[in-house]
């Protein structure tokens, strides 16, 4: 298997997000737009300067035309991909591959989502691809992670009281974190026996520890990094891509109870594949912030040990002891994250970046957001349920951290 790097070869000179939220008097050509072009205008070129164009989304868009149309990309070479919750990764990740590849110099990656409009639960109770239809039909995301939550207690000997008290310590978080973004869907603050008596959603998950359903885009210019500083001095180059995806065969004699739901294997996986790429040792000390993936309270906590930034059994002592707060060791989810900022499945991976993004630049939106020395960031965007999931990580960093670091 060759063992290839795309570290430093690729370079984000501008990116674009729409406010996330109930959009109901925007359409999906609204988002698309208005993404695109905040992130032409940030890489200060016009449109026909793009190459090519890759857009990540599950249930709004069904060909490349959904892209292409809104934007006028008449005859150039526009791709769909999807890969769940990670479609908007993908299209990052796909956009990236083909400028290494030195067959585009300059590629659009967006993502998008209308789930308010689309009329399908983004937590499906079904899959209609699954080789395993018995074991999805009876699931449902809340449950799936219902019962990784019950599994993740019983196996590190946790009180439900305690885990519950621990699980509103990370919605608390993501709310605060969230509510001083002005593009975040759920701009409001939680107390914490505000998340302890939400109503139940499936337990020993309440209606606080979920996220919601939300429309919006994001978008990305990439570059070859030879030329990067033709758009900007302040661009982002791209370290590292990971991703794994693995399904609970029938046919390899694997089943349901087989499956750790206490450990994200797929997020572990993608993490070792980024530091084969780029050498970095420790996430935990070797960067500065963290996105992940938290479409539920207990998705964050475990994502905590899978992507190496604690040990196994360590994600509630880490939380209780605020290591991941705005102000604590390592930012997690600084613009709230999947809980707060909302999900819109083929824009979030892309969201995540663009959080990382603007904080490696000095330009979070408000100076309180703003974390100090921000040379790399960490993503981490994953779909599915424990043991059907598709992880895809990603690391960024400055253009020239050396220099940052004298500053």
């Amino acid at each position: 298997m060759a063992e290839g790097t795309i570290k430093d070869k690729v370079a984000i000179v501008g990116m674009g997000l729409t406010r996330f939220g109930e959009l109901w008097t925007k359409s999906d050509a609204d988002v698309i737009i208005e993404a695109a072009w905040e992130a032409y205008e940030d890489a200060g070129i016009e449109p026909n300067a793009v190459d090519a164009a890759f857009v990540g989304t599950i249930f709004t868009g069904v060909t490349a035309g959904c892209l292409s149309e809104p934007l006028k990309m008449d005859l150039k070479p526009v791709t769909r991909v999807e890969n769940n919750c990670g479609s908007g990764s993908e299209a990052i990740r796909m956009a990236a591959m083909s400028i290494a590849s030195g067959m585009y110099d300059t590629v659009l990656a967006l993502g998008f989502e209308k789930c308010k409009d689309c009329g399908f639960n983004v937590l499906p109770t079904t899959q209609p691809d699954s080789l395993h239809p018995v074991y999805n039909t009876r699931l449902t995301g809340p449950g799936a992670y219902a019962m990784a939550t019950i599994n993740y207690w019983h196996k590190y000997g946790i009180d439900p009281i305690e885990g519950k008290r621990t699980l509103a310590k990370i919605a608390v978080k993501n709310h605060h974190n969230g509510s001083m973004h002005p593009k975040a869907h759920l701009q409001r603050e939680l107390s914490m026996e505000a998340v302890m008596m939400s109503p139940p959603i499936v337990y020993p998950l309440g209606l606080f520890d979920c996220c919601p359903t939300t429309d919006g885009a994001a978008a990305a210019i990439l570059t070859r990094a030879d030329i990067a500083k033709n758009f900007r001095d302040d661009y982002v180059l791209i370290k590292g891509l990971g991703v794994s995806v693995t399904r609970i065969n029938p046919w390899n004699g694997k089943c349901k109870s087989d499956v750790d739901a206490t450990f994200w294997t797929e997020t572990a996986v993608a993490c070792e594949q980024v530091k084969a790429q780029t050498g970095v040792k420790d996430f935990s000390k070797e960067v500065q912030l963290v996105e992940l993936h938290d479409c539920f309270t207990i998705t964050e906590l475990i994502a905590y040990e899978s992507l190496g930034i604690c040990n196994k059994g360590e994600g509630t002592e880490a939380v209780n002891d605020g290591r991941y707060l705005l102000d604590g060791q390592l930012p997690v989810n600084p613009d709230g994250g999947l809980k707060s900022f909302g999900h819109p499945i083929g824009a979030s991976g892309i969201r995540m970046v663009y959080e990382g993004y603007r904080q490696i630049q000095g330009r979070a939106e408000k100076p309180e957001r703003q974390l100090k020395n921000v040379d790399m960031a960490l993503v981490q965007c994953q779909g599915g349920v424990p043991g059907t999931f598709q992880a895809n990580v990603q690391l960024i960093g400055a253009a020239d951290t050396a220099t940052k670091k004298k500053k």
